[in-house]
C-alpha cells in the first residue's frame, strides 16, 4: 500500500516511545512572535540542531470583519558536513492554518492526521523516495 490507498486514523493516538531525550534550550536569538532553540549539548556550533518555532495570531479585518487564520510553524535543522567540507541543512518545517471558527479538538486533529502522514508506513515510500504510488 502507499500514498494512493493510504487510510489514517481519526481520533488516534499518536506518541513516540524509546530513544534518547533531546533537549532545547533557547539561544537568545530574536524571532519575531516565535522563538529559536538550540541543542545545547551539540558543542560543535557547525554542527548544532536548532528548532525555529513561530506563532500569527488571528488579525480582524475592519472592512470585511472577519478573521486571519491562525498560523503556527515549526522548523527543525540538522546541519550536514559535505563531503567537501561545505554545510548543508536538512530541515522539516510543520505548519498549520486553520480558521478561527474551527473547534480545538478538530485542531488537534489536524496535528494527529499531520503526525502519521509524517510517520505512516503507507507515506514511507514517499518519504524514502517519493513514491507516489
Amino acid at each position: 500500500m502507499g500514498l494512493k490507498t493510504i487510510s489514517l486514523l481519526a481520533g488516534a493516538t499518536v506518541g513516540a516511545s524509546g530513544g534518547t531525550a533531546q533537549v532545547f534550550a533557547t539561544d537568545g536569538i530574536t524571532i519575531q512572535n516565535g522563538l529559536h532553540l538550540i541543542v545545547p549539548a551539540d558543542t560543535d556550533y557547525q554542527t548544532r540542531r536548532t528548532a525555529t518555532v513561530k506563532y500569527r495570531p488571528p488579525v480582524l479585518d475592519p472592512k470585511t470583519s472577519t478573521f486571519s487564520k491562525d498560523k503556527k510553524t515549526i522548523s527543525y535543522s540538522k546541519p550536514c558536513v559535505q563531503t567537501d567540507g561545505s554545510i548543508q541543512f536538512a530541515v522539516v518545517r510543520l505548519e498549520r492554518e486553520v480558521p478561527v471558527t474551527m473547534s480545538a479538538a478538530d485542531a488537534l486533529e489536524m496535528n494527529l492526521i499531520g503526525a502519521q502522514l509524517l510517520t505512516d508506513s503507507e507515506a514511507a515510500g514517499f518519504w524514502a523516495t517519493g513514491d507516489m504510488t
